[in-house]
């Protein structure tokens, strides 16, 4: 590996150290020491580096400069709520606090390229400087005159200093219709399910080999590279479940070398967590608690999507039961459910050649936003205002498609939506609130 990462002006052992830390990143830390060139000289101003998320942008940024001893200042720009803050990070790394204190109280660009000329003629750069800006992203929010001026700073200060931003998005994105300093572009790109095989193997387990670690990242793998290749994520999911995977062999039922046991010990657990990629409704502690009353009680609802209920808010739990019961029942039934003095009508008189079916079998069904807020007003236990406060909640279960926007977005008056969730889960959530929910169903009569 370490024939990969190779330059004359660092030293062999250093190296060594980056590359052992850099598992399938060597070609990248390669190429962008290429790009750097040796401490002393001058590099070029400015380099852009973007890839997905998780594909080792930082952790190769931060080993390489660690590692090798550079002088730097990594900047995070979720962290810089305003220029100043940018600005007094890039000085307290290079130079002293007292750099930072020569700052006004709203430093413009001009004030921070003169405190840093200033700063360099007392304290001139015998390497090169680094200045590492992660989520460049949202440096397009910022001033019109900040991204340029970060690419060409070299330029304006006069100092050996090179400016690398990490992007999830691409070039073409940042570009100023009015132009700017073309910055080097460096690719970094998603590891493949074979490289990330390798990277979780690392993570192994001290009271096991690395050969049964291995073979639990590969049938971890198997379940959730389909729909994952975050390796933040993937390394979650490894130690949330590798206890689970081993309760077999610490009860000494099977051996390490039983793989086809071993999976189908941990099968249905995996196909549980699926339905939880990316999403942090319970902690990990949490999961752990859930999977031991299941198996204490095994009428419960099973599986971590039933317990999903216990994350939304209370009006949140009558607007999805409101959003389902528009989605299943016909829109003329809702006077018979919703209203004390109906009538007697009878279930005959509303069928039609169509609804002969269940709908149930046939899907839920469009409503508009107006038919939701009427059941939701209906089934409520308490009297609620129509204030922003429900609208915005309508949006979050949109966000955690619970619900699903099936009109256009510029469709303001009256939008439409459809209910995304099963019977067994709408059924959950309707017992936290006391609510039967098969009694206002119309295929349940």
């Amino acid at each position: 590996m370490s024939a990969l990462v190779q330059h004359p002006g660092y030293e062999e052992e250093s190296l060594q150290r980056v590359s052992g830390q850099l598992p399938c990143r060597e070609v990248q830390a390669g190429m962008l020491l290429s790009l750097m060139g040796q401490p002393h000289q001058y590099s070029y101003p400015s380099i852009f580096i973007y890839g997905h998320r998780s594909s080792g942008k930082s952790h190769v940024m931060h080993v390489l400069l660690k590692e090798l001893q550079l002088p730097h200042a990594t900047v995070s720009c979720v962290e810089c709520l305003s220029v100043a803050v940018l600005f007094e990070q890039v000085l307290l790394s290079f130079f002293s606090c007292d750099a930072a204190s020569l700052l006004p109280r709203s430093p413009s660009l001009s004030d921070f390229v003169r405190v840093y000329r200033q700063q360099c003629s007392q304290c001139p750069a015998k390497q090169t400087r680094y200045i590492v800006m992660e989520k460049a992203e949202l440096l397009r929010d910022a001033d019109a005159n900040l991204l340029p001026a970060l690419l060409r700073l070299q330029e304006l200060v006069e100092d050996n200093v090179t400016v690398i931003l990490l992007s999830e998005i691409v070039w073409d994105k940042f570009r100023p219709n009015t132009g700017c300093f073309e910055p080097l572009l460096l690719h970094f790109p998603d590891y493949s399910k074979g490289e990330l095989q390798q990277v979780l193997s690392r993570d192994k387990h001290p009271s096991y080999s690395a050969e049964f670690y291995s073979s639990y990242i590969n049938i971890l793998l198997g379940v959730f590279y389909s729909v994952c290749r975050d390796l933040r994520e993937l390394r979650h999911l490894a130690a949330l479940n590798f206890s689970k995977f081993c309760e077999p062999l610490a009860e000494g039922k099977v051996k390490e070398t039983d793989t086809h046991k071993l999976w189908r010990n941990i099968e249905p657990h995996l196909k549980k967590a699926m339905g939880t990629v990316y999403l942090r409704e319970v902690s990990s502690l949490q999961w752990e608690q859930m999977q031991q009353m299941e198996e204490k009680d095994t009428g419960a609802v099973r599986g971590l999507s039933a317990h999903t209920h216990v994350e939304l808010p209370y009006y949140s739990k009558f607007l999805l039961i409101a959003a389902y019961l528009a989605s299943y029942n016909p829109a003329r039934t809702d006077k018979r459910f919703f209203l004390k003095h109906h009538g007697k009508i009878r279930k005959t008189n509303f069928l039609k050649k169509n609804e002969k079916t269940s709908n149930h079998l046939l899907g839920p069904k469009p409503f508009p936003l107006d038919r939701l807020l009427a059941i939701f007003y209906s089934v409520v236990d308490s009297r609620v205002a129509p204030t922003a406060s429900i609208f915005s909640q309508i949006s979050s279960l949109v966000t955690l498609q619970l619900l699903t926007q099936v009109s256009h977005d510029d469709q303001l008056d009256a939008p439409k939506y459809k209910c995304a969730v099963s019977m067994d889960f709408i059924c959950a959530i309707s017992r936290t609130v006391n609510f039967e929910i098969v009694q206002y169903l119309y295929d349940f009569l």
